[in-house]
C-alpha cells in the first residue's frame, strides 16, 4: 500500500460534534477496524454463483472479482490513483459500471457515481464540489462531457479505455487495507439552495445497509435474482442492485432502459425474484402483468416516494404480492423504516428497520405522543455527514438525523406518512429541489417571477407545478407553457421540468417579501 494519501475528503468531514450518534449492537454489530467493502462483498463465499447478468452475458463472483482486480490495477498504475482520490463514474447500469465501482473501492478511492440524465450545468456543480481526480465515462456519453470535463480532472477517460488496459493485467491485486471508517462513497442529493450536497459514506456504511434493511426485511437467499430500474447513482439502486445481491451471494440482472413491458419481460426471462422500482412504475406495470409470467417474483420493493394505498392494493389484487414499502434517504444511505411479509400494514410505511431507532418530534425537538404528526427523526448504524459540513446542523440535532418528512406513529409502532417538511418534491421516485427548478424557469425571457411546488397527481404521485408571473409583453397560453417546459428541460435534467403551469398576476409573500410556497398548496 502506498504511503501517500489524498486527504481532500477527510479534511472536509463535518466537525465530529455535529455527527449523528451511530448505533451498533445485537442487530448490526460493530465492524472491525480494517475493512474494504468491495473486497468483503466480492469474497462472499459464493465464487461460482452468478453475480451479474445482462443480455447473454453472465459473470460469476469469481469473474467480477478478477475483473475488478484488473481494473483496480489500471487505476493505480495507469492513472496514479492513491487512497482518498475521487473517481467520478458516469454510465448506465451495466456490468462495466459495477466493475469500475468495485475497483475504485479496492484501490482505496472514493466513488462518485452520477446519473446519465444530468445536464452539463448539474455535472459541473458535482465536479466543482467533489473535485474528482479521474472521470470515467461510458463511451456513448463521451460527447456529452468531453468539453465539460477538460481540465477538471487529471484524467478523463472512457469505459473502453479502461477495458483495453484491463486485458493487459493478470487480475492479481491486493485491495488497499482501508479502515471501516475510511470514506468510500460521495453520494449527491438535491439541495434546496446553492450547490448539490455531497453525503459522505464509509466502507462500513455500505455493508450496514445490507446488514440491516436487506438482512432483516428482504431476507435474501443466494438463489435470488435481483432486478430494478433505479440507477446505481442513487443509493437506493446501489443497495438494491449491487450491494444487496453481493452481500448474500445472489445475482442481479441489468438491462437497457424501457417501460413496464421491458421490466416484466426481464422478470419473465431471468426468473427475477426481487424487484426494485418506484410506486409510479408499479402503478403502470399493473396493467401489463397479465401478459407475462411473473411467478418467480416473491419480493417487490417500493421506495423513493410515498406508496399510495391504491397502488399497493391494486398490485396485490393482480399478483398476490404485497409491495414492500420503505423510506430511506441519501444521507442515511438506504432504507430505515419498512416492513415485509405478514408485517406489512397496507398504507403504512412500516416499522423501524432492526438496528435503527426512530421518533416523531414536535417543534421543540421533543418526542410527540403516538398518533400525533411531527418530524421524523432517526439514528442507527448509518447517518448524515455532509461534505464541508454544508447545512450539517440542519440535518442532525442532538445525535438524531432529521429526515425532512412529516409522519405519525401508531400504537403498534407503525409509521404513517403525512407530508414532506421541506422544499424537496419527490416525483416518480426522483428528488427535485423547488429552488433549482425555479432558477431554471427564471432564465426564460417571459418570466418575471415564479414559484414551484409539488402537486398531487394520480399517475406520478406528485408532479412539479410552477406558478409564473409574466414579464410585460408576453401572453399566457399553451404555446408559451410548452416553450417554457422545453427551455427548462434543456437546462436541467428533464425529469425536473414543470408538468403543470399556472399563470398568476402575483405570488403570495410575507411582510418581509419571502415567498410563501405553503399558500400555493392550499
Amino acid at each position: 500500500m502506498t504511503a501517500h494519501i489524498d486527504t481532500f475528503a477527510l479534511d472536509r468531514l463535518p466537525e465530529q460534534a455535529t455527527w449523528p450518534e451511530f448505533l451498533f449492537g445485537d442487530k448490526v454489530p460493530a465492524y472491525p477496524k480494517y475493512l474494504n467493502a468491495a473486497e468483503e462483498l466480492l469474497d462472499n463465499g459464493y465464487p461460482n454463483n452468478s453475480a451479474i447478468k445482462m443480455g447473454k452475458l453472465v459473470w460469476t463472483y469469481d469473474d467480477l472479482n478478477h475483473k475488478s482486480n484488473q481494473t483496480a490495477a489500471v487505476l493505480c498504475e495507469d492513472y496514479n490513483i492513491i487512497p482518498g482520490n475521487r473517481v467520478l463514474l458516469r454510465g448506465n447500469n451495466t456490468p462495466m459500471l459495477a466493475v469500475l465501482w468495485y475497483a475504485v473501492l479496492k484501490a482505496g478511492g472514493i466513488a462518485v457515481t452520477t446519473m446519465t440524465m444530468l445536464r452539463q450545468k448539474e455535472l459541473d456543480a458535482i465536479i466543482e464540489v467533489g473535485q474528482p481526480d479521474v472521470i470515467i465515462i461510458e463511451d456513448n456519453l463521451i460527447i456529452d462531457l468531453s468539453e465539460t470535463c477538460k481540465g477538471k480532472a487529471a484524467h478523463v477517460v472512457s469505459f473502453s479505455d479502461i477495458e483495453q488496459k484491463m486485458s493487459e493485467r493478470n487480475g492479481q491485486f491486493e485491495a488497499v487495507k482501508t479502515k471501516s471508517d475510511d470514506l468510500a462513497l460521495l453520494a449527491f442529493t438535491s439541495g434546496t439552495t446553492g450547490l448539490p450536497k455531497a453525503t459522505m459514506h464509509f466502507h462500513r456504511d455500505i455493508l450496514a445497509m445490507a446488514d440491516s434493511f436487506a438482512k432483516y426485511t428482504l431476507k435474501p437467499l443466494p438463489e435470488d435474482v435481483f432486478c430494478g430500474s433505479p440507477p446505481l447513482a442513487f443509493t437506493f439502486g446501489l443497495g438494491g442492485l449491487l450491494v444487496f445481491p453481493a452481500r448474500f451471494g445472489a445475482s442481479v440482472v441489468f438491462f437497457e432502459g424501457g417501460g413496464p413491458k421491458v421490466i416484466l419481460g426481464i422478470v419473465e426471462k431471468y426468473q427475477v425474484t426481487t424487484l426494485f422500482t418506484a410506486p409510479t412504475a408499479y402503478k403502470v406495470i399493473i396493467d401489463h402483468i397479465s401478459e407475462h409470467d411473473i411467478s418467480s417474483l416473491k419480493t417487490c420493493i417500493s421506495a423513493g416516494e410515498n406508496l399510495p394505498l391504491s397502488v399497493s392494493d391494486d398490485f396485490y389484487a393482480v399478483t398476490g404480492i404485497r409491495l414492500v414499502d420503505g423510506i430511506g434517504a441519501t444521507e442515511m444511505i438506504h432504507v430505515f423504516i419498512s416492513a415485509s411479509g405478514d408485517d406489512i400494514r397496507p398504507g403504512s410505511t412500516g416499522k423501524v428497520v432492526p438496528g435503527y431507532q426512530a421518533e416523531i418530534w414536535g417543534d421543540d425537538d421533543n418526542p410527540l405522543p403516538r398518533g400525533e404528526a411531527g418530524r421524523l427523526v432517526v439514528k442507527g448504524p448509518t447517518g448524515c455527514r455532509y461534505l464541508n459540513g454544508d447545512r450539517q446542523e440542519k440535518y442532525v440535532t442532538n445525535g438524531w438525523n432529521i429526515t425532512g418528512d412529516i409522519f405519525k406513529q401508531d400504537e403498534d409502532g407503525y409509521f404513517w406518512f403525512v407530508a414532506r417538511g421541506d422544499d424537496i418534491i419527490i416525483s416518480a421516485g426522483y428528488n427535485i429541489a423547488s429552488p433549482e427548478v425555479e432558477q431554471a424557469i427564471m432564465g426564460h425571457d417571459a418570466v418575471l417571477e415564479c414559484a414551484v411546488i409539488g402537486a398531487p397527481d394520480a399517475e406520478r404521485g406528485t408532479i412539479v407545478k410552477a406558478f409564473i408571473v409574466l414579464n410585460e409583453g408576453f401572453v399566457e397560453g399553451e404555446d408559451l407553457i410548452k416553450d417554457i417546459q422545453k427551455f427548462v428541460k434543456s437546462n436541467v435534467a428533464p425529469y425536473k421540468y414543470p408538468r403543470a403551469v399556472e399563470f398568476r398576476d402575483s405570488l403570495p409573500k410575507s411582510a418581509t417579501g419571502k415567498l410563501l410556497r405553503k399558500d400555493l398548496k392550499n
